[in-house]
């Protein structure tokens, strides 16, 4: 079990200690939520931790595998409803692996991605799509994903 101690600063700010590690974060409301976006919010965090879930996963699969994961990516774009209840209506990650990677590889690594703790966790209540890119080529030049 992990205790992360979180606190209101006033201004629609909050900082969270991590306490196993003593690191900590601010948050701050967005923009476009009476915020002044100075900081992650806290919908910002949920899209970085399935970015991060996914590289880190992956990372795991490919340290027991003996495989360099270095430089690998994963940009994440949120999408907030614009009716109803303010929630995250979608989020798409878009991973660019190293080049060399054997295509066997390249799988079992996606498969990982598929199975973070983070999108199982969300799985059903946000809508999510990963989209695999290959290093060095922009996403406006591969196929659309089947």
């Amino acid at each position: 079990m992990t205790t992360i101690q979180c606190q209101y600063e006033g201004s629609l700010r909050c900082q969270a200690l991590h306490e196993p590690s003593g690191s900590s974060l601010l948050t701050d409301a967005p923009l476009d939520n009476e915020g002044k976006g100075e900081r992650f919010s806290p919908t910002d965090l949920v899209a970085t931790a399935l970015a991060t879930c996914i590289l880190t996963v992956m990372g795991i699969t490919a340290q027991r595998h003996g495989w360099a994961l270095e430089g690998s990516r994963a940009r994440v774009e949120k999408t907030m409803t614009r009716s109803g209840r303010r929630r995250i209506e979608a989020l798409t990650v878009w991973i660019t692996l190293p080049e060399g990677l054997a295509a066997d590889h390249r799988q079992l690594l996606q498969c990982a991605a598929e199975s973070c703790p983070v999108k199982q966790s969300l799985e059903g209540a946000v809508a999510m799509e990963l989209i695999w890119e290959h290093a060095g080529t922009p996403a406006s030049d591969q196929p659309p994903a089947a």
